[in-house]
Formats: C-alpha cells, sequence, structure tokens
C-alpha cells in the first residue's frame, strides 16, 4: 500500500474483536459472556445479566457501555424508585409560560439498570414500552428514544432478600440472560491486579463510534437465513409448545428473537449467512427465560436451560444447501 491509498475499512470481524478484547480488559475469563453481550447489541436486543452480588455484572455492564463511543446512563433501582425517575417529567417555566420535558436516563443510547429486581413492579413496567417501542410516553406525547437503544440490566436471584421477581412479560423483552458464575484462579488473579484503584473504569476508552456500530447492526440484519434454518427455528418453538415439561413454550416473539441473534452471531464470525450451529451456540441464553417449566418438572431438577438444551438434542437439523 502507498502512502496515497487509504486503508482498507475495518471489517465486521475486526469491529466485533475490538468491542470484545476491550470488554476483556476489564472482565476477565468470561469470553463467551462478553461475546454474547455484544451479539446482543448488534441484534438490537437487550441484555439482562443474572448472578449472585460481586461477580462483575456491572463491570461487564459498564465496560461494553465505555467500549462505544456513546451516551451512556447507568440507573440503580431501588425500592422507592418511580417511572418519573426512569422516563422524566415536564417542568413549568415562568419565562415560557409552559411546560417543558426534561427527559429521564432513559434517554441514552445504553442504559444501565443497576439490579432490576429491587425496584417495585410498577418501576420496571415502565421499561416495557421503551424497550419495546424505543418510545416512551409523557403527558401524552411520545418521545422516541436515540438509535441504537439497549438497557443491559443486572438482576440478584430472586432469593436474595428485598428483590421482586420479574414479570414474564418483562423477561420476555430481554433478547439474552446471562450468568457470568465465579471467576477461574488466574482470572481472579487478574482482576486484583487490574480493579486495584477505585476509577479503573475510566481507563477503558471506546474503540468503535456510533456510525460504526450502525453500521454493524445494518449488516447483521443482512445476513441470510435459508428457509430450511427458517424452519428449523420454528420447529424449535413447536417442540417447545408440546414439552411436557413445560407450562409456556416459545411464542413467535421468542423465534424472531433467535433468529435476530443468530444472524448476528454468524456476522462476528464474519459469515453473511447463518447455520443450525449459529442458532444452537445462541439458544439456551435467548430462550431459556422464556419457557416456564411446571412445578413437578422443577422438583425433579428441571430448569429452562435444561429444557432449552433437551429441545436442541431432540429437534432434527437441516443438512444440505
Amino acid at each position: 500500500m502507498t502512502a496515497l491509498e487509504s486503508p482498507p475499512p475495518p471489517t465486521f470481524a475486526s469491529l466485533f474483536d475490538a468491542i470484545t478484547s476491550n470488554v476483556a480488559t476489564v472482565v476477565h475469563g468470561k469470553k463467551e459472556a462478553i461475546d454474547l453481550a455484544v451479539i446482543c447489541l448488534l441484534a438490537e436486543g437487550h441484555l439482562l445479566i443474572e448472578d449472585v452480588p460481586g461477580v462483575g455484572k456491572t463491570s461487564l455492564a459498564k465496560a461494553l457501555a465505555a467500549s462505544i463511543d456513546c451516551t451512556w446512563k447507568r440507573v440503580q433501582f431501588t425500592p422507592d424508585l418511580l417511572p418519573a425517575d426512569l422516563v422524566g417529567v415536564s417542568i413549568y417555566q415562568r419565562a415560557n409560560e409552559a411546560f417543558v420535558f426534561q427527559p429521564g436516563p432513559l434517554f441514552a443510547n445504553i442504559v444501565l439498570a443497576d439490579e432490576i429486581n429491587r425496584a417495585s413492579p410498577k418501576t420496571q413496567s415502565a421499561l416495557l414500552e421503551a424497550m419495546e417501542e424505543r418510545q416512551v410516553s409523557a403527558d401524552g406525547v411520545s418521545h422516541k428514544l436515540p438509535t441504537p437503544f439497549m438497557v443491559a440490566a443486572t438482576q440478584n436471584p430472586v432469593e436474595q432478600e428485598g428483590t421482586y421477581r420479574l414479570p414474564e412479560s418483562q423477561l420476555d423483552r430481554f433478547l439474552m440472560r446471562l450468568s457470568l458464575g465465579y471467576p477461574h484462579r488466574n482470572a481472579e488473579l487478574a482482576i486484583l491486579d487490574s480493579h486495584s484503584g477505585v476509577g479503573w473504569i475510566e481507563d477503558v476508552r471506546p474503540v468503535v463510534s456510533t456510525a460504526e456500530v450502525l453500521g454493524l447492526i445494518a449488516a447483521v440484519r443482512t445476513v441470510h437465513l435459508a428457509p430450511a434454518l427458517k424452519g428449523y427455528l420454528v420447529d424449535l418453538a413447536e417442540s417447545s409448545r408440546a414439552h411436557p415439561a413445560l407450562v409456556l413454550g416459545l411464542s413467535p416473539r421468542a423465534t424472531l428473537q433467535l433468529a435476530r441473534a443468530t444472524r448476528s452471531r454468524a456476522a462476528s464470525l464474519g459469515r453473511d449467512y447463518a447455520t443450525p450451529d449459529d442458532a444452537k451456540s445462541v439458544a439456551v441464553p435467548v430462550l431459556a427465560h422464556r419457557v416456564v417449566v411446571r412445578p413437578e418438572a422443577i422438583a425433579r431438577g428441571a430448569t429452562g436451560e435444561s429444557v432449552v438444551r433437551e429441545l436442541l438434542a431432540a429437534v432434527a437439523v437441516p443438512v444440505g444447501r
């Protein structure tokens, strides 16, 4: 390449790797979770990170937001948090003799909803319109949210004191639910070295622009899903509705969400077409929180994750072109 030639534009895979590598400098030993979080962002979905306190849920959400040159806000959910604290309020301005809407923290590209299940159900429901419609309503007026828009929520297990269980309608709005788990020994040693100060998040610098993220999102939409693969996704949903361990199977929205995550995963690997392996690799985080397991099946040890894995093993995978 001569001095007059411009460098080639970055590829989808290179930008994806730049984001995941940047997040990995903060969240050690959790490559799969980091990859899935970025896949969720580029699939235009919302992310729920559920685990016990202190394993890096908020760190993952913060590092993801800080890796992108965009606006982001953090909201600490508490029992006294009100819907207006999220959406915003109209304030009377005497100079103009009119009410002026003051946007709340939802008006950001990435919203970190920390410990979402510590807020009341009324406040949790205030997120529904924002997450699904990408807009909020105040005083009878709808206000569009910026693009891209993602809610990255953290949640402690419901058996922890002072929490409120998220309703199924709210859970269904999250494209993925992840669990980090405890780090292995070497990762925990790295955490002691890198997180010795209090302002470590300030060291994370953006590695992609908002325009580049929008370009990646647009590229995900163009990834090809073959008719046979679409049929496979529908077969998974239909099998779940007849599964004896489930009260509630997968809805058509779940199938749509799985298709979007499948496209995003394929694009992250540099392909413009998706395969059944792409769908299977994201199926558990996308689908497990959308099914309702029967109490008697829970007593036998069944979980949403185990049932989804049973479906993946039972439903025939399409072969050929």
